[in-house]
């Protein structure tokens, strides 16, 4: 069954953005929260979780990506979370050095 043409994205340049923010700035949201959390706290047990969970979240910020109307808010979105668990890696390097 063909889709329905009205829920197609036209614009090659929207098309660019949501395949670009689902690759990769998904993957810059998964691995950032992971390091951030790998700062916080157990570094082997984070690790452990990023095999399986990152990858879920990961296609999970795919599927977001593609749902969205507009990609380049999307990717507008994945760099201000990213930069928000920047800080926290930054923030949390301060506090405990020696991770």
């Amino acid at each position: 069954m063909p889709p329905n043409k009205k829920y197609l994205t036209r614009s090659p340049l929207q098309r660019f953005a949501k395949i670009s923010a689902g690759f990769l700035g998904g993957y810059m949201v998964t691995e950032t929260l992971y390091m951030a959390l790998a700062v916080w706290l157990d570094t082997g047990n984070v690790l452990m979780t990023l095999r399986f969970g990152g990858a879920i979240l990961w296609a999970a910020l795919m599927i977001l990506a593609f749902l969205a109307r507009n990609g380049w808010i999307v990717w507008g979105i994945y760099l201000g979370i990213s930069l928000l668990f920047t800080v926290l890696i930054y923030s949390g390097n301060l506090v405990n050095p020696l991770v």
